[in-house]
């Protein structure tokens, strides 16, 4: 059996009995919590941090969907992609702005640069440079850093959980971007 057979999404009528409470919760919303969801003990604790990541991050709105969209782009993760695409036209993003989250930070806007700069430096040097952490903390702050280094391995685990397993994506986010693709 192949592990995205093995590992697809759990639908209502496989629903862990122990996860029954996070039914109608972010548990069983999407198709990577779904996928979690057949390691229900990682999925419960997962949500703890989920919440401050997703809810009560320092970080702005916009600012945290640039680090996950510049995480998902470096991890090669379509579904992160998609999902962050949708998340940040909801929160105000041009796709101009989107889009250039894939490219050199030259091409994008300072802020959104130390951001991209931050996330590719863990990716590849597996920390923070003195010269973008100096640029980062002026612009979040200590708290904010953290944050930023806490959604960079929340959405890298995420990723490597949907890479893995080929975790399809939800047929809501499909259908937006087939119906409002990015402007290339």
């Amino acid at each position: 059996m192949t592990t995205d057979k093995l590992f697809a999404p759990l639908m209502e009528d496989k629903w862990p009995g122990e996860l029954d409470d996070m039914k109608s919760t972010f548990a069983d919303k999407l198709n990577i919590y779904r996928t979690m969801a057949h390691h229900p003990s990682l999925l419960r604790a997962w949500a703890n941090l989920r919440e401050h990541i997703v809810i009560n991050s320092t970080l702005k709105q916009q600012q945290s969907e640039v680090v996950i969209l510049r995480t998902g782009n470096n991890l090669q993760v379509d579904y992160e992609w998609y999902h962050h695409v949708s998340r940040a036209r909801a929160c105000g993003m041009s796709d101009d702005r989107i889009n250039s989250i894939r490219l050199a930070t030259k091409n994008m806007d300072i802020e959104d640069a130390i951001f991209a700069n931050a996330v590719d430096e863990m990716m590849t040097q597996k920390k923070i440079s003195t010269h973008t952490l100096d640029e980062l903390l002026a612009l979040v702050g200590k708290e904010g850093v953290l944050d930023t280094i806490a959604t960079v391995g929340f959405y890298s685990t995420l990723g490597f959980i949907l890479n893995t397993f080929n975790t399809p994506l939800d047929n809501d986010i499909f259908n937006e971007m087939t119906n409002q693709p990015l402007n290339c």
